[in-house]
């Protein structure tokens, strides 16, 4: 075999191993991201209700102050977990409105914003803006956070990571819409009323063997 045979094998080798090597770093960088630990809820009956949702879902927005009295009436029983699904490709406010929650969550306000984020004055304001961030700034301010570093965590790697980290959970049970939930590891399909979660948290609590406690009003203890 002539030395031009050997060049090109060499070449090909070459390649393929910087392509290995990219691919690896790729895979590395997709999952340095540490998920979002949004709970509340105390969780004595041992149910737990997830939502994986996008600020910018009108959906989404239609259940929020739903599923907020449904928490607060089953605070003691149940735990609540937000997950971000920011739907992207459809709304391009949706994960700027992530970053804001997730980045007053490293300020210790994350449910606050989140249901300032879900407030119907502010989000027909925000969600339909071209530039977000000034009402995010706003809300930051009104929540009692120094707005200089609710900007820095705003903009921060870690933010944007827990996010990308978020979906990533998302994609891997296919997640096909927002809101969706999730009820002790099974999809639910329920519609935006109290009284239909209300019947699947009570089925769901029965199935444990639990007796249901209920405790209006005791999202207190984590929305200082």
């Amino acid at each position: 075999m002539n030395k031009g045979f050997w060049g090109i094998l060499g070449g090909i080798v070459i390649i393929f191993g910087l392509f290995v090597i990219f691919a690896h770093h790729s895979n590395s960088s997709s999952s340095s991201g540490t998920p979002s630990q949004n709970i509340e809820g105390l969780g004595k009956a041992n149910v737990k209700l997830v939502e994986y949702g996008d600020y910018e879902c009108p959906y989404c927005e239609e259940y929020a102050s739903v599923v907020s009295q449904v928490v607060s009436d089953e605070f003691n029983n149940i735990t609540f977990q937000f997950i971000n699904y920011p739907l992207t490709s459809i709304h391009p406010n949706a994960f700027p409105g992530a970053r804001a929650a997730q980045a007053a969550g490293l300020m210790g306000k994350f449910w606050q914003m989140h249901d300032a984020l879900y407030n119907p004055s502010n989000w027909n304001q925000w969600s339909t803006s071209n530039n977000p961030m000034p009402y995010f700034q706003t809300y930051a301010s009104q929540l009692g956070l120094n707005v200089k570093t609710f900007i820095n965590k705003y903009n921060s790697n870690q933010v944007n990571n827990m996010i990308e980290a978020d979906m990533a959970l998302g994609n891997k049970i296919n997640i096909q819409g927002t809101p969706t939930f999730y009820l002790d590891g099974k999809q639910i399909q329920v519609s935006p009323q109290v009284s239909a979660f209300e019947k699947l948290i009570n089925a769901a609590i029965a199935s444990h063997g639990s007796v249901s406690n209920t405790s209006s009003g005791s999202t207190t203890q984590t929305k200082k």
